[in-house]
């Protein structure tokens, strides 16, 4: 099977746990007419063996219910949030120690346990034993076409950042996760950070100050030191428009990059206007390109708006080293 487009690893994490923003991606793909076929049996099968049902029954709530709240819109930590608060059982999944090993688990399935017989069966229908499979992960990445070494969290790898940087319009949240999905990295969108009062301002379109923006990006930071503590590595999309800001977000983190998506001002103005509700009022855009200090091509890559998502995601990927 291919890699298929907006299918994530199942290492990649939402909030800590495993495959969960895989069997989100599942669902969006299935109801958008875009997962395959082969995919369509086991989308939320509630035997207790398959992952969908095990991430299901630890969260503490049904597949059925976590479909409809996906499909209702909003971003993989806010679905997250919701089921865990709408649980039908003290969600164990808001303990961080517990979704750990939880997660540890998931990812050595197959391996050496009473799901081993299966997993080199499977491998064998598939024509893959020439393969060093020794998970159901291991299984399905390979599947896919990606490389389980640089999934597996055992591998010595170390967690890095990519800053997805630019002003309104630039696509920084779409691109941002078309990149994380295409890595397997997690992904956060500062958006999803600010306070009401932030919101209330941009709205009106009132562009914010240092003051406005320090709780923000602190809160920024303070995320990604707890992925990248975890082990894992992160595509945080976020404006950043001032080096000082950058300086907060990036500062003594040794495997950081920043992307900078350029584009002229008409280009920007265009993709505003055509962009669906947003609190962010485009009024803000000459504000924020005034404010804008565009690191130079030595301090960060550069993506020329005008080339399509695909082209930026791999080159940005190429530029990574992956």
């Amino acid at each position: 099977m291919p890699r298929i487009p907006g299918l994530r690893s199942p290492h990649a994490r939402v909030g800590g746990l495993v495959h969960f923003g895989r069997m989100l991606d599942k669902t969006r793909l299935h109801a958008a007419g875009q997962l395959p076929a082969d995919y369509h049996n086991n989308l939320g099968d509630p035997r207790p063996t398959l992952l969908d049902a095990r991430c299901c029954g630890f969260i503490g709530m049904p597949y059925g219910a976590i479909r409809e709240r996906t499909l209702a819109g909003g971003t993989d930590a806010e679905i997250l949030a919701w089921a865990q608060a709408h649980a039908n059982i003290p969600s164990p999944s808001l303990n961080p120690a517990i979704c750990e090993a939880w997660s540890r688990f998931l990812q050595k399935l197959g391996w050496r346990d009473e799901r081993s017989a299966f997993l080199r069966s499977r491998v064998v229908e598939l024509q893959q034993t020439h393969l060093p499979i020794e998970t159901f992960f291991d299984l399905i990445d390979y599947d896919e076409e990606r490389d389980p070494g640089r999934n597996r969290p055992w591998e010595n790898r170390p967690p890095a950042l990519l800053l997805v940087m630019g002003v309104c319009g630039s696509g920084k949240s779409t691109l941002g996760q078309a990149i994380a999905c295409d890595l397997d990295w997690e992904f956060a969108d500062a958006d999803d950070f600010h306070p009401p009062a932030n919101r209330a301002k941009l709205a009106a379109g009132q562009p914010l100050n240092d003051s406005d923006r320090a709780p923000w990006l602190a809160a920024l930071r303070a995320e990604t030191e707890r992925v990248l503590a975890r082990g894992e590595s992160l595509v945080l999309a976020c404006s950043a428009l001032k080096a000082a800001y950058r300086a907060v977000l990036l500062g003594g983190l040794t495997s950081a990059r920043t992307l900078h998506l350029h584009g002229t001002r008409e280009l920007l103005a265009t993709r505003l206007a055509a962009r669906g509700p947003h609190f962010m009022n485009p009024a803000l855009l000459d504000s924020q390109l005034a404010t804008l200090e565009a690191p130079s091509s030595a301090e960060a890559l550069i993506a020329d708006l005008q080339q399509t998502p695909a082209a930026i995601v791999a080159s940005t990927r190429a530029a990574l080293g992956y």
